[in-house]
């Protein structure tokens, strides 16, 4: 949450002058089993208003649905839900509406804080629905991937897409708190794990040498293991974990609260973020956003080797970090066309620097800024000649977005119940508040379609909305009027998705 102090004096001219800064605070908390009765933080958030209204991913209401409605019902805090499915498609106004038009039903008060319980798209929307309900209504995140939780937990911006461009609508709105609970990763897909793990290497090659290390050492045992939050995970490797996920995230705020707002362009987390943007969305499919970046970091780490400032040695562990996560290095399609067209890109984004943050050595980073296209090409070659040496001519495993990225999948983990003590009397119906608009799963439509039942109309009438200009391709399959999931090149897509946010 934010608080505004200003002061306003006369001018010379006789007119007036207002200077003024807006003081950001907001909390992060580690705890597992948030929903367990015997841990009170959440419900401390809400005993004041003795009721709570949730906007959560349909896939962690199933699973966890119960189990919340116990945890409220035991603090005697009236709950309410609207639960939703987004992906990159319905990342949109329509989406933002409906969670609007709940917000409106449940009658939030302006200093009531909204729970906001999914990943990063989930929190992104809903929050923006929060920054512009009364133009300033408080929530708290509760993150449920690991991106989400080691990543867009620590950014206050929230958005959603507008006609063919990713967060082309959004704010700058901090929540008051956020609960950072890696249980949940125990009913996450491994490859959404591993997709996440990626957002780790970013931060640690570029900023923190001692958490890369546990990450080398640890690698395979992390995936595997769900952080360490899975049954039979070894106690070392929990440890492990619980040290990387406290150390990368205080990390990530220190390198970004001095910059919330993004005005400083040279950023350390940046790093894989240079060409990705693009390359991202150029197979038919597109790549998950972890294995973009991965590519763009795997690429980034050969051009700081040729121009030593990550000495062979430190490549080579680099380059074997991301191949024993099974995280892509190289993609066919990533070729010197498309390297060309994501600089000039990126050079528009950055104020016409390239800014390219590159490791130097592992653990510290230098941003590279007179870096010629020819030499650029000159590393792609060298690059993909290093690649032909690992498996897959290193490819990544479970590279591309499929129906889990869409939204519009069901999570098939059973429910999940920890409140041992719970109380043995009979559930209270959960109060779903946006019910009979979320028939199969996605926000009052059929098979992913942003259909709206309350009034609103989708101005998209071929329910194809285009993320960043991607186009669905579907080997002569028509869109046009098509809501539903299409097979691609032997991967299941939904029309037009794009990647996660990063």
């Amino acid at each position: 949450m934010s608080d505004l102090k200003a002061t306003v004096a006369d001018t010379p001219n006789g007119g007036l002058h207002v200077e003024g800064y807006e003081k950001i605070e907001y909390d992060f908390t580690f705890v597992d089993n948030v929903f367990d009765t015997e841990k009170e933080d959440l419900a401390a958030s809400y005993k004041k208003w003795g009721r709570c209204l949730a906007v959560m991913d349909a896939n962690i209401f199933n699973v966890y649905g119960e189990q919340m409605q116990r945890y409220f019902d035991h603090y005697e805090i009236d709950l309410k839900v609207h639960k939703t499915m987004i992906g990159e498609k319905a990342k949109s106004i329509e989406t933002f509406l409906e969670i609007v038009d709940s917000m409106n039903k449940f009658g939030i008060y302006r200093k009531e804080p909204v729970l906001v319980v999914g990943g990063g798209l989930v929190t992104d929307v809903a929050g923006f629905a929060c920054a512009s309900y009364r133009r300033n209504t408080n929530y708290i995140r509760i993150p449920t991937t690991v991106i989400g939780l080691i990543d867009a937990s620590v950014s206050i911006k929230v958005a959603v897409n507008y006609g063919n461009y990713k967060n082309r609508l959004g704010a700058y709105h901090a929540p008051m708190k956020t609960f950072l609970d890696f249980t949940f990763l125990r009913t996450l897909p491994e490859a959404q794990i591993r997709n996440g793990f990626a957002e780790l290497i970013k931060i640690s090659s570029c900023a923190d040498l001692g958490t890369f290390d546990l990450l080398d050492k640890y690698c395979e045992q992390l995936i595997g293991t769900a952080f360490g939050r899975g049954d039979g995970a070894p106690v070392e490797v929990r440890k492990a974990a619980d040290k990387i996920e406290k150390d990368s995230i205080k990390k990530m705020l220190e390198l970004e609260s001095p910059n919330l707002h993004e005005i400083g362009l040279d950023r350390i987390i940046a790093y894989g973020h240079t060409w990705s943007p693009l390359h991202e969305l150029v197979p038919d499919v597109p790549l998950r956003h972890g294995h973009a970046i991965s590519i763009d970091m795997a690429y980034s780490a050969t051009l700081a080797n040729m121009r030593g400032l990550l000495n062979d040695k430190e490549h080579k562990r680099m380059l074997d970090l991301f191949s024993k996560a099974g995280l892509s290095m190289d993609h066919h399609q990533f070729d010197e066309a498309i390297l060309e067209k994501g600089t000039q890109a990126i050079l528009k984004t950055r104020d016409g620097l390239l800014r390219a943050a590159v490791p130097n050595p592992i653990g510290s980073c230098v941003f590279l800024n007179d870096v010629t296209n020819d030499e650029l090409c000159t590393a792609l070659r060298k690059h993909k000649d290093i690649m032909t040496d690992y498996p897959r001519n290193g490819e990544g495993l479970d590279a591309f977005v499929d129906a889990s990225d869409t939204g519009y999948t069901m999570n098939p983990h059973e429910k999940v119940e920890t409140n041992k003590k719970a109380d043995s009397g009979l559930l209270k119906k959960i109060d779903v508040l946006n019910e009979k608009s979320t028939a199969n799963g996605a926000n009052g439509s059929a098979n992913g379609a942003n259909g709206r039942t309350n009034g609103h109309t989708n101005v998209h009438t071929n329910g194809v909305n285009g993320v960043d200009k991607l186009h669905s391709k579907t080997n002569g399959a028509t869109t046009n009027g098509t809501n539903g999931t299409n097979s691609v090149n032997g991967h299941s897509v939904t029309n037009g998705v794009a990647h996660d946010r990063h």
